[in-house]
């Protein structure tokens, strides 16, 4: 409700993320209606339209195997925003559980919780992600398995350090007073009160998850065919790249527009968070 509440005021106030969100709103309307609607397939190979230009019939022109690269792109964003925003919400959800268990129960309950989270947190989030790939198969699946393995870990950290100074709070102190029980105190009292960094946190989440994944398929590590995410088109048109530099170009402006909307609208609630601004 709060998280509802801040954003709502967030988008009134600040430009720069109601911007972000226009972009992400055209970028996620276009993901979902250029695959259903567009006249050409983003898996459909034709030896006779490989390499075509820019156009009108196919306005990012046709890669290698004759697929139209304006479908793949917008396919492939789709795919892209699904497996950040899946990932996203996933850590979010562990991070803010573990994070608030281990800040309200102290001590060495907290002191336990936090250095299993280091051990988790000392092996890089990519290299769970390729060992899972690699173990279970390409696909997003396996690709958001491998995120949500380490990444909740940061915001486990935020929300134990939010949790540990709002039970110190008075209106903490009177709930208890008044009988109610922890899980109470942190769903109804606590948890709410620590929305604003929540938010900021898992809006950060979002574009780190989606550039994980870009860069990863990049490397060969990725969806296989015929799935296809932003970073595997954009690998799939690094062969081509001095003869025909739109196959890369293209899908490069779609996810660099992408990152630069989540981290203005991250950027701006993170400014009005510090500001103060009610939660």
């Amino acid at each position: 409700m709060k998280g509802g509440k801040y954003m709502a005021q967030l988008m009134r106030d600040n430009r720069q993320a109601l911007a972000g969100c226009v972009i992400l709103g055209v970028w996620a309307l276009l993901a979902v209606l250029v695959p259903l609607f567009w006249p050409w397939s983003y898996s459909e190979q034709n030896a006779e339209l490989q390499n075509q230009a820019m156009s009108l019939t196919h306005l990012f022109g046709t890669d290698k195997f004759g697929r139209d690269i304006f479908a793949r792109v917008w396919y492939g964003a789709g795919i892209s925003l699904l497996i950040g925003a899946v990932s996203a919400l996933i850590n979010g959800c562990l991070g803010a559980v573990y994070g608030a268990a281990a800040g309200y129960a102290g001590k060495y309950a907290d002191m336990v919780m936090m250095r299993i989270a280091d051990i988790i947190a000392s092996v890089p989030s990519m290299l769970y992600v390729i060992l899972i790939t690699l173990a279970a198969g390409a696909g997003a699946g396996s690709i958001i398995v491998g995120l949500c393995v380490a990444g909740w870990i940061d915001m486990a950290r935020i929300v134990r350090g939010e949790i540990q100074r709002l039970k110190e709070t008075d209106f903490a102190a009177a709930a208890r007073m008044e009988g109610l029980s922890p899980m109470r105190i942190l769903c109804r009292h606590l948890l709410p009160n620590a929305a604003g960094p929540i938010l900021v946190n898992l809006i950060f989440l979002v574009p780190q998850a989606i550039f994980t994944e870009a860069f990863l398929s990049f490397l060969g590590v990725g969806l296989s065919a015929p799935s296809a995410s932003l970073g595997t088109i954009i690998q799939e048109a690094r062969s081509q790249m001095l003869l025909y530099p739109n196959q890369m170009i293209c899908p490069l402006l779609v996810l660099c527009v992408m990152l630069l909307a989540l981290n203005a609208v991250g950027t701006a609630a993170e400014r009005q968070l510090r500001r103060g601004k009610s939660l």
